[in-house]
Formats: structure tokens, sequence, C-alpha cells
């Protein structure tokens, strides 16, 4: 059998209640290209290479065009940046007034920091090489 590996995860999905709310924080204060939008069910964004797909979960839950899916809570997703460009961004949620809810420093002695999107899910800038083998 071939050895087969992924290169990347290509979609991330958020569940979310109001698609204004997503289109004004991931698009206008975060600077994430719009792709597409259908009323009353989603909202995509591009991340680099990567697509942020934000969904009106009771709309999703019971979805019949693709399989039903749906989330609740306080979701998590985290945004790479380069590590010369970490305290750029940090500075710049500051400017766009972002709270930073948290910064935390890993074992590896690089930061992140985390925040919150309109419907309270936790998301976090992480350097590029937090994960990277060593």
């Amino acid at each position: 059998m071939a050895d087969l590996s992924f290169g990347h995860i290509k979609e991330t999905c958020l569940y979310i209640k109001d698609l204004d709310k997503a289109e004004a924080f991931y698009h206008h204060k975060l600077g994430l290209p719009l792709v597409s939008k259908e009323p009353d069910r989603h909202i995509f964004f591009r991340a680099g290479s990567s697509m942020l797909l934000c969904f009106i979960a009771d709309n999703t839950r019971n979805e019949t065009r693709f399989p039903a899916h749906f989330g609740e809570g306080k979701q998590h997703m985290a945004f790479g940046v380069p590590l010369k460009d970490y305290e750029t961004w940090k500075s710049r949620f500051t400017e766009l007034g972002i709270d930073i809810t948290h910064e935390h420093t890993w074992s590896s002695a690089l930061k992140s920091f985390y925040f919150e999107d309109p419907d309270g899910n936790v998301l976090e800038v992480v350097p590029d090489e937090l994960w990277d083998k060593g």
C-alpha cells in the first residue's frame, strides 16, 4: 500500500449565530478575505492557504444537501504567524480594540495569545514555529 500523508488542514469550521458579526470581526477587523456568504447558513474566509468556515449551527444541524453538522460551546482554533511578527500582531490587536484574554509561554519558550470572537469562540495566535519538530 502506498505511503500517504496529509499536507495540512485545508478547512477549519466554527459555529456562530450571526453572519454579519462574523463578517465584521473576521473580515473587517482581522482582514481575512471573504470568499462566500450564504444568508442564514454560512460565511467563509481565506486564511493563507486554509479556509475558515463559519456556519450557523441551528441551520446546519438538520442539513440535507451535505452531512448534518453543528457545534456548541467555546470552540477553539489558532492562527499561525511567523515568529518575527508575533509582537506586531499583539500590538495590532491592541490597536483594533480586541482584548487578549491570555498569553501563554510554552515549554519551548515560545508564546501564544488568546482572544475571543463575537460568539465567544476561543481563538489563538501562535508562532508558526511552535509545533516544529526539533
